[in-house]
């Protein structure tokens, strides 16, 4: 239960816009929270909000040396994500080859009862079949 709790603050976390925004920022390499506040329009209180769901969440971690808070990228806080998804992958992947195989199997059975029907004999020059309805016309 633990593991889907960290699970659900990561994607709650990563939910908002301004969080991934700081979570890229990061990617590039550690920043202080006045760096990170530069790019949005709002009061630093409201950023170190969204700094303290990503830390909550395991995503970011932040030290204060003196008056500045350094903020980095914890890569672990995505391990629980990324299993999710691969266990979604191969759960959805498993499912598709199931339907393909069915496909392939509906495909060989309408080739299996195209090949047993007598093949239609058309009106096609050469065919002596009588064209009835130009018969009725009068053709």
């Amino acid at each position: 239960m633990a593991n889907q709790l960290s699970l659900d603050q990561v994607f709650s976390a990563l939910a908002d816009p301004t969080r991934r925004a700081i979570v890229m920022r990061l990617c590039a390499g550690e920043a202080s929270v006045g760096e990170l506040a530069d790019p949005f329009e709002m009061a630093l209180p409201s950023l170190m909000k969204h700094i303290h769901v990503l830390e909550t969440s395991g995503l970011v971690q932040s030290e204060k040396s003196g008056r500045v808070r350094t903020c980095r990228l914890s890569p672990d806080g995505l391990v629980g994500a990324e299993d999710w998804f691969q266990q979604q992958r191969a759960i959805w992947e498993a499912r598709l080859d199931r339907f393909e195989a069915y496909v392939m199997k509906l495909k060989k059975e309408k080739e299996r009862a195209a090949a047993k029907r007598p093949p239609k004999l058309g009106n096609k020059p050469g065919n002596k079949t009588i064209n009835k309805t130009a018969k009725r016309k009068g053709s």
